[in-house]
């Protein structure tokens, strides 16, 4: 067998069913390899796409993602989908071929030195030198992706090591992950864990807040939550992790969160923090963070502990073994006062938004969520429209919203709609852009095309980069600088259907009304196209630098003249 054979087989051994990549020089002997393996392989029309794709593909189903790549600018397209996923705790594998070893070093045609220009955006990566060497670096590098904090990590493999014949029959090849420096912490230490069911055993005002680790630890969220009578939080990676529908859920905190969320954060006395980083856009200026609050900090991720937020009771540990201990020690709390604080703040400042203009972006979200039922995949681009659907589009189950936190990635929707569509065949995706954002990889088409996947894509286009034009307005003294795009956009539904996927452009609200329950129900692909008005803004907001106890409310503000109120 070559390299590149015991590659495919080493891959099959992980179970791995689906590969998202593109062909080149450098890697062509394991496109070889792969005619005739059992992976299934996805053909991108661009390497990054192919990150993103593998990235939402283990979100969506919590197998890892799998993307290829050739070398040079192969490789280096990889960088921002790899980025994306380390900052999001994805567990992807990225495979790259390189120029023959004796090359490397030489600016040989298509090289580049993938391992030091990817080291700072994976969890670790390999520069594979001896064929006989495959075998174990495959499995150390699934190993080290979905244990622990989930990230990326990157297999480069030189031309001539895919082409090297490997000495040895593969099936008799015993894989033993031997990898003493690294040995994730899982099981939370007994007296941090005593201390802090103390905390929350004392606590008269306390919050829940569930990031982004809490989508595979769903299950115990919920128990504990519901046990303990606990007012829940959830991050924009947490979304799912605890149901959006149930009464305890405040919703999203920080820059773009609730009133009700931060006013909680605000006024309460603990947080138990679950599997989230508070990263600058949870916490706003971190002096007026949860002024009064003592914190419990969990997560599997020790470097995560106190690195923002002090943490005055650390358990380092994986959600589903901590939160059980936490639960079984604790009975319901008695926060009757609390309870009645926080549902004073939810019936005064639900979901609102004007419909006294032209169609908006709000409520074109909140007819996709009503046509669906919420019974969806949804995946984001990154804008205003992404916090729109944050809050008015939240799922009630785990790894069912896939949206770029962490380095919020302009081009990530579409490409994580193919990744979630692969991951959960059959069920339908609902990709909600921005007409900025879905033009960065919207050659993307072609590949829902060729699969005919079951996604819905959204584009609330109203002609400029939203969020940009947001903050120009509020701390730019409107001076609207390169974020018009209405002059030169293209039309998108002319553009779906060149790809040869249903187009709509749709310009009222009587028109999406009609239309969306159409399309959903004959199941995409389909683009809908949804002009709206220019100047929407998302509120509540945070200044950047401000606290989150200093929201702008704007539309959110109490108004009997505002239409339009969602629950």
């Amino acid at each position: 067998m070559t390299g590149a054979e015991v590659l495919i087989r080493a891959l099959e051994r992980q179970g791995v069913e689906v590969a998202f990549g593109h062909p080149g020089g450098a890697i062509m002997p394991v496109y070889d390899a792969i005619y005739d393996g059992d992976v299934r392989h996805v053909l991108v029309r661009h390497e990054q796409a192919g990150a993103h794709a593998a990235d939402a593909y283990y979100r969506a189903s919590g197998k890892p993602g799998v993307v290829i790549a050739t070398s040079g600018p192969g490789a280096t397209n990889l960088v921002t989908g790899l980025a994306t996923a380390m900052m999001d705790s994805s567990a992807v594998v990225a495979i790259t071929g390189n120029v023959p070893q004796q090359l490397i070093g030489t600016d040989a045609f298509q090289e580049a030195d993938v391992y030091g220009i990817t080291n700072p955006v994976t969890k670790h990566n390999y520069l594979v030198k001896n064929v006989q060497d495959l075998p174990r670096v495959v499995a150390e590098a699934f190993h080290i992706a979905t244990t622990g904090r989930p990230g990326p990590v990157l297999i480069d493999i030189p031309k001539d090591v895919q082409q090297a014949e490997f000495e040895g029959d593969l099936d008799d090849y015993d894989v033993t992950v031997d990898l003493p420096g690294y040995n994730p912490n899982v099981v939370g230490h007994a007296g941090q864990i005593r201390k802090a069911v103390e905390a929350i055993r004392n606590a008269e005002r306390p919050i829940l807040m569930v990031g982004g680790g809490g989508q595979a630890a769903a299950e115990q969220v919920a128990a504990f939550a519901e046990r303990v009578n606990i007012p829940v939080i959830t991050t924009l990676m947490g979304i799912g992790a605890y149901p959006a529908g149930r009464s305890q859920a405040l919703g999203m905190p920080g820059m773009h969160g609730t009133v009700t969320a931060n006013r909680a954060i605000t006024n309460c006395d603990l947080i138990v923090g679950a599997g989230l980083r508070f990263d600058d856009r949870v916490t706003g200026k971190i002096s007026r963070f949860a002024p009064n609050a003592k914190v419990v900090h969990i997560d599997i991720d020790p470097a995560e502990i106190s690195k923002l937020v002090e943490a005055h009771i650390p358990v380092v540990g994986d959600l589903r073994d901590v939160l059980p201990k936490l639960e079984a020690e604790l009975e319901p709390l008695a926060i009757d006062a609390w309870w009645e604080q926080l549902q004073e703040w939810k019936a005064k400042y639900p979901e609102r938004y004007k419909t006294d203009k032209p169609l908006v972006s709000q409520e074109v979200i909140e007819l996709l969520r009503e046509a669906t039922g919420g019974d969806c995949l949804v995946t984001t681009e990154v804008g205003q429209h992404q916090m729109f659907a944050a809050r008015l589009f939240p799922t009630s189950k785990p790894r069912t919203w896939v949206s770029s936190g962490g380095l919020g990635t302009m081009g990530f929707g579409l490409p994580a709609a193919i990744g979630a569509a692969f991951a959960r065949p059959g069920e339908t995706v609902v990709c909600i852009a921005g007409d900025g954002s879905i033009q960065m990889n919207i050659q993307e088409l072609a590949t829902i095309a060729k699969h005919r996947l079951p996604i819905i894509i959204a584009i609330t286009n109203n002609g400029v980069l939203g969020m940009v034009r947001q903050w120009q307005e509020l701390f730019h003294a409107q001076r609207y600088s390169e974020i018009y795009l209405a002059d030169s956009n293209p039309d998108f539904a002319k553009l779906a259907e060149a790809y040869g996927i249903e187009g709509h452009n749709v310009f009222d609200r009587e028109t999406a009304r009609a239309l969306v329950p159409e399309v959903l129900e004959r199941g995409g692909p389909a683009l809908i196209n949804f002009v709206v008005y220019e100047s929407e803004k998302v509120y509540p907001m945070v200044p950047s630098g401000a606290g989150v106890d200093e929201m702008m409310i704007g539309d959110q503000e109490p108004d009997e003249d505002v239409e339009g109120v969602s629950a």
